[in-house]
């Protein structure tokens, strides 16, 4: 995730990431049923003629056909998008572009999948993201290996997939398969944070659960609570709470989640991360009234510092901006360690490609579409991308003489740090319904409002998922 809606209520968009859905009725039955009844249709007659390739147009799009791309519009805009087309124009003046943009991604596209006649590129992100698993296991998507083999735009020395961030490959990959998803952001999640207002308590941000405690205690004496996060759409949570899982347990534990391995929620770790937030709802160190509002209300009572701490991913730079006072000095940190037998180090981190992009198998144009991400997957692209977004990009670099803000910085920072200790759960990417309206609302959400214990947490979890993998309308994938 995709990365999320900037200026509205509509739920998370990157996230893809992350991912992530305010209306989840929309996301799970009529995803089935419109990819059911289109599976079976073949585009392939519909697409338009190759063209020839050459040097400047490796990927051989034809070049007087049109493209048409979707953008989903949310917390990071459509601007970096416009940007983009621009240079595809420019490259290729023959072609013209259809653009439009949209934060109803499915109930808009799902008419054209019926249909046949899917845009050539589509941002798959935001409230209501088609669900990434059921596309791919309904083959539903253009394999992007194509892209990936393509020279680079700024080195023609260079493929494209060598010029990408760490993960932004297998993130596309399904069972280890061929690359379906092309993640354009680079999401660091984790612990948000207000340099400022910790200074003004006179705290470091706390590298164990004791001082996350001891902090939330002062905060607390001085009318401000420790934490807040997106009541209504709790699978907020795991942004922070799937890394301290995995750091208390080692990675495994996140793996035997992603696999539904059986008992996988049983281990340990899951109770022990499960009891330390919990904790901050029995001490009553979340911002009241948080169960009951958004995710542009909490980071909103955030950035006005009632509350010192949110589970985040980066794109809150840009979708909180206008709430954001000017000191505030936005920081993400890692999860804290729960004890000395952590199985990870401090430092341990989430971070991975979000905001998926998707050229549909039945797309009329499908090299075209690769194209315009063979652009967006260049320098001066990424550049464009971060100075308006405050994002990182996919692309391994773009901020080489940009003015970071605090934010950024910290991300950058935070993956220095981490070093091969980055977590990269894919229950989200893999199983949507499991991780947003299950395990997000109807178990976290539950517990985190003090209407269950962590030890019934735990249990639903374990049959939510048991559930999940008995399903055999459900395509399951394994970490390989």
């Amino acid at each position: 995730m995709g990365s999320t809606s900037a200026r509205t209520n509509e739920g998370l968009g990157r996230r893809d990431l992350i991912k992530r859905s305010a209306a989840l009725g929309l996301i799970t039955v009529p995803t089935m049923s419109f990819l059911s009844a289109c599976a079976s249709s073949d585009g392939g007659d519909k697409q338009v003629k190759k063209g020839k390739k050459t040097a400047a147009n490796p990927l051989g799009m034809n070049e007087t056909a049109p493209l048409d791309m979707v953008i989903f519009d949310g917390g990071f805009g459509t601007d970096y998008a416009k940007a983009a087309n621009t240079l595809y124009k420019k490259a290729h003046p023959k072609s013209k572009v259809s653009f439009s943009s949209t934060q109803k991604i499915q109930s808009e596209l799902q008419p054209r999948f019926n249909g046949g006649t899917p845009p050539d590129l589509i941002d798959n992100s935001g409230a209501e993201q088609m669900d990434m698993g059921v596309l791919v296991g309904k083959k539903q998507l253009t394999d992007l290996t194509p892209l990936l083999d393509a020279p680079s735009i700024d080195d023609p020395n260079k493929k494209v997939r060598d010029t990408l961030r760490p993960g932004i490959v297998e993130m596309g990959q399904y069972d280890g398969q061929p690359c379906w998803i092309m993640n354009y952001a680079y999401t660091v999640y984790g612990v948000w944070y207000s340099q400022t207002n910790l200074d003004k308590l006179g705290v470091e941000y706390p590298k164990t659960w004791d001082d996350m405690l001891a902090v939330c205690a002062k905060a607390k004496k001085k009318g401000i609570a420790g934490w807040t996060y997106a009541g209504k759409y709790p699978y907020y949570i795991p942004f922070s709470l799937f890394p301290f899982i995995g750091k208390i347990g080692g990675r495994k534990v996140l793996d035997d989640i992603d696999d539904l391995a059986p008992n996988a929620w049983k281990h340990p770790a899951v109770k022990a991360g499960f009891d330390a937030y919990y904790e901050l709802f029995k001490k009553g160190y979340i911002l009241k009234g948080t169960p009951g509002i958004d995710h542009i209300q909490s980071q909103t009572a955030w950035t006005e510092g009632k509350a010192l701490f949110i589970p985040n991913g980066s794109w809150v730079e840009n979708e909180a901006a206008k709430t954001t006072p000017k000191d505030f000095q936005m920081k993400v940190g890692a999860p804290s360690s729960l004890d000395s037998s952590d199985k990870m180090p401090y430092g341990t981190i989430w971070a991975s490609g979000g905001e998926p992009f998707i050229v549909p198998r039945n797309a009329k144009n499908p090299e075209a579409g690769m194209e315009q991400l063979r652009i967006m997957l260049s320098e001066e692209s990424s550049k464009t991308f971060t100075t308006k977004v405050k994002s990182l990009s996919a692309f391994n670099g773009g901020t080489e003489g940009l003015q970071l803000s605090t934010a950024l910085q910290s991300g950058l920072d935070v993956l220095k740090a981490a070093g091969d200790n980055v977590v990269n759960p894919r229950l989200q990417d893999w199983y949507v319904k499991l991780q947003k309206e299950q395990i997000g609302v109807s178990v976290l959400g539950e517990m985190m409002a003090g209407r269950m214990t962590p030890a019934e947490a735990v249990k639903k979890c374990q049959q939510y998922a048991d559930a999940a993998a008995k399903d055999s309308s459900i395509k399951h994938y394994k970490h390989q």
